[in-house]
């Protein structure tokens, strides 16, 4: 597994990111495939789009079917028939947002399941070793995310539990020989940077995880609230503080204008809910920006949902028809809208690269933040 990185004029990034299942150029959008489905779409739908990487929870996999049956399998990539790479997320971020049912030790988290009220533990160790049962190509550690706002003796807590947490996470990554327990293939660990919107506790994580051995890095602890400049701020600030030669993860970004932001900050992965829950909630991406199909306006507009766009859902369908699906209740409106918007975002990270590698990138910004801020 490799990374090579070719840097532009302004920070921008493309690079070729090697996994067991294959390259992934980027930048790049990875589309969130939490319980092991990209919801209201198939795989091969998802594929596609375009799409490269999809992403699994460890949390929610743990709850649901559980560890056994994805083991049984032969691996989440056979158990959901996905034959590109997958990234799992820790489940940190889930676990810490359960109000009342989450107690927070050194050693890692006790909480108790919204399934069943089952108790369960996670540990640093624990977690990466239920991904290696998951056998995704890319492992995240646990890490504590904090709640926005939050003071800077909250956050450095939380900062110090993550380091000591993502030395313990290594260690174990060691003692499995760097592979997954199903599938034998290679996998990779990404490290966290975390510390709020604290920029001397950003310098300390950045520099103390840089100094373990981790395959890449995520700029954790944004878009969890805080205004739109700040987030972008500290994507940008943070960015500069980790190695040019491994690749940097923003975790839970998807909004167009940030996504052209953090390309520009030399960030080369992405993911979020916000295309699929956008579709399934009526709005749509277009190159002139967010239409809401469930509005009255588009009963009678017999269009292409977005006329720059080649994907199946504006290939075969007008924004009338799209409106009627949606205010019918029809679960097809999910699909077709989520598939259109999936393929849109992940069409401007493809077009992100295009546009750095040719010097046009500027002209791609402009277009973007005329429509989306």
């Amino acid at each position: 597994m490799s990374f090579k990185v070719r840097s532009f004029k302004g920070g921008g990034r493309a690079g070729v990111l090697q996994t067991p299942h294959g390259p992934v150029e980027t930048p790049v959008f990875m589309a969130v495939g939490t319980a092991g489905t990209v919801k209201a779409m198939t795989p091969e739908q998802v594929r596609s789009t375009g799409c490269q990487v999809v992403l699994g929870n460890n949390y929610h996999l743990n709850l649901r079917p559980g560890l056994k049956v994805i083991s049984g399998a032969g691996g989440l990539h056979r158990f959901m028939n996905w034959d590109g790479p997958i990234l799992t997320d820790s489940g940190g971020y889930q676990v810490f947002s359960l109000k009342g049912l989450v107690r927070v030790r050194n050693d890692g988290v006790e909480f108790a399941s919204p399934v069943n009220g089952d108790k369960k533990f996670f540990s640093p160790s624990s977690v990466v070793e239920s991904q290696s049962v998951i056998g995704s190509d890319i492992a995240m550690v646990l890490d504590e995310c904090i709640a926005y706002p939050n003071t800077e003796e909250a956050a450095s807590r939380a900062l110090e539990k993550t380091l000591s947490w993502g030395a313990e996470s290594v260690k174990a990554f060691d003692k499995l020989g760097r592979k997954s327990v199903t599938t034998g293939r290679d996998q990779m660990l990404f490290g966290i940077v975390q510390g709020g919107s604290h920029r001397k506790l950003r310098e300390r994580s950045a520099a103390e995880t840089r100094r373990m051995d981790f395959d890449g890095f995520a700029i954790g602890g944004v878009s969890v609230g805080e205004p739109r400049k700040e987030v972008r701020d500290m994507i940008n600030f943070t960015a500069k503080l980790l190695p040019e030669d491994k690749p940097r993860y923003v975790m839970g970004l998807g909004d167009p204008a940030d996504l052209v932001h953090a390309v520009e900050s030399g960030v080369d992965m992405f993911d979020c809910v916000i295309p699929t829950r956008h579709g399934r909630t009526g709005w749509l991406y277009t190159s002139e920006g967010i239409i809401v199909i469930r509005n009255a306006p588009y009963r009678h507009d017999y269009s292409k949902p977005d006329p720059e766009c080649g994907c199946y859902t504006c290939s075969n369908y007008s924004r009338a028809y799209l409106h009627h699906l949606f205010r019918s209740g029809e679960i097809l409106a999910h699909t077709l809208n989520s598939l259109h918007n999936l393929h849109f975002i992940v069409q401007l990270s493809v077009n992100m690269r295009k546009a750095l590698i040719s010097g046009e990138f500027a002209v791609l910004k402009e277009k973007i933040l005329k429509y989306y801020g």
